[in-house]
């Protein structure tokens, strides 16, 4: 896991090695009220990783993907997509990039399919003579084809992100860069767009998925950079950030002999022992679970279970920044 203090030589090491999709240097934003909303973030996602860019609603993420695609000029710092400087690269690069970037801005009395022609017809880089077959198989990946010819303004928030989607897929992507792809979707579309993530990822795309829900990035996810108040605290393999968390021992036993069995945890090495609620719960460490089990059986304590506790993502989110978080939708 790299943090704040060494991202940028991390990225470099990494990116050298493997290379990277996204890699920014020291990406800062300042607006003009001289609040920092971006402070010297070094992103680093390598190719063919899905990047989960996790932090509570404003926590710098929007913003910080609005300066990857030139949406934004950054205060200071630099930024490459698919090795590209930018904003210089950009018509080279962003034909390679698609993104669905706080909720699509579309036509709203043209219909769905009417608005996926426009916007495929203003990209040079299309070819005409596909552009019927490719727009049907995006609508129909985003599950769009019945709605196709209703009015936007007639669309649910739900179906105005999957529009979204919807252009961010008119044609094969390097790369992907999605701002909360599940706003306004029931539990079915965020399941669906799930699995759409990881068919793009499966065909050899890089994709960016920043979002406020724990759930998403846990299940779809296989590198992760957690944001607060605009500053990138860890980034790194999602396994790797969850094991920077405290594994517990957790035993439960009768009330009367709670008291005992912390005594126990304690004679065992076990810093930190404690009543929590109706378990006894410790830092593992590196003690052998077998071994807290014999102690307690041991020692007349009646063991009535025990459980194996492994940090996870909300685990490490609120070590590392003291707040509470979104664990589902």
């Amino acid at each position: 896991m790299s943090g704040a203090e060494g991202d940028a030589g991390d990225a470099e090491g990494a990116g050298d090695a493997e290379g990277a999709a996204v890699r920014t240097r020291g990406l800062t934003k300042r607006f003009r009220s001289g609040q920092v909303g971006v402070d010297g973030v070094d992103l680093l996602v390598p190719r063919g990783a899905v990047y989960g860019f996790l932090g509570p609603n404003g926590s710098g993420k929007t913003t910080t993907i609005r300066m990857l695609l030139g949406l934004v000029s950054p205060t200071a710092g630099s930024v490459e997509l698919l090795g590209t400087a930018m904003p210089g690269g950009g018509a080279e690069v962003l034909p390679r990039v698609g993104a669905l970037v706080e909720g699509p801005a579309f036509h709203p009395y043209l219909s769905g399919e009417a608005n996926l022609r426009r916007l495929d017809a203003a990209d040079p880089t299309s070819a005409p003579g596909s552009r019927t077959r490719r727009i049907g198989a995006a609508l129909e990946r985003v599950g769009l084809t019945a709605a196709a010819g209703k009015r936007y303004r007639q669309y649910s928030l739900g179906m105005k992100q999957r529009l979204g989607l919807a252009a961010a897929l008119l044609r094969p992507r390097d790369l992907l860069l999605l701002d909360e792809p599940t706003n306004g979707l029931d539990p079915q579309g965020t399941r669906e767009v799930r699995a759409l993530v990881r068919e793009v990822a499966d065909a050899g795309a890089t994709v960016l998925v920043s979002s406020h829900l724990l759930s998403e990035i846990e299940q779809v996810c296989s590198h992760v950079g957690i944001m607060s108040r605009g500053t990138l605290l860890a980034q790194g393999p999602r396994e790797e950030i969850a094991d920077e968390g405290t594994t517990e021992v957790r035993v439960m036993t009768r009330p009367d002999q709670r008291a005992h069995a912390v005594r126990v945890l304690s004679g065992l090495g076990l810093d930190g022992a404690r009543a929590d609620g109706e378990v006894v719960a410790a830092p593992l460490g590196s003690v052998a679970v077998e071994k807290v089990a014999q102690a307690v059986v041991g020692d007349g304590i009646d063991l009535l279970g025990l459980e194996v506790r492994r940090p996870t993502l909300e685990d490490v989110f609120v070590r590392l920044t003291g707040e509470g978080f979104d664990v589902a939708r």
